[in-house]
């Protein structure tokens, strides 16, 4: 898994296009003073089971921590490495990392799944405001 988080003072997104043809129709969103975590699945996130997943929710939780917010949004980003998980599998992870934040406390929410988003991004220069991960 590889994973750009970003704190961000607003991101908002509004659906360009699909890129999955059985993905659900998509509705504009707006988010203020949350972490943003981009996140690209490998095949060996699945095998990996839980423990990918577990590092990924930690992470978030600990970045969310730091910049003193409740909100996270997880957005699928198959643009970090080549190695990708199927659709399906990839979506199952990031759907039951939501549903962990969301039973610690967050509000954690999932940008439009297979559609291609046109990004509204503000994000302060400080260090804890963009980080990378792999695990």
């Amino acid at each position: 898994m590889r994973v750009l988080l970003w704190y961000c003072e607003k991101f908002a997104w509004t659906p360009a296009m699909k890129t999955l043809d059985d993905a659900p129709e998509a509705a504009p969103g707006d988010h203020k003073n949350a972490v943003v975590a981009f996140v690209h699945i490998e095949p060996k996130d699945i095998e990996n089971g839980g423990s990918t997943e577990t590092r990924l929710v930690k992470t978030i939780k600990w970045l969310a921590r730091k910049n003193e917010t409740n909100t996270v949004l997880l957005h699928s980003f198959t643009h970090l490495g080549e190695d990708k998980a199927e659709p399906g599998q990839a979506r199952e992870i990031l759907q039951r990392a939501q549903e962990r934040l969301q039973k610690a406390g967050y509000e954690a929410f999932q940008t439009p799944w297979g559609h291609f988003l046109n990004l509204e991004m503000n994000a302060p220069g400080h260090p804890l405001a963009r980080i990378f991960k792999e695990w």
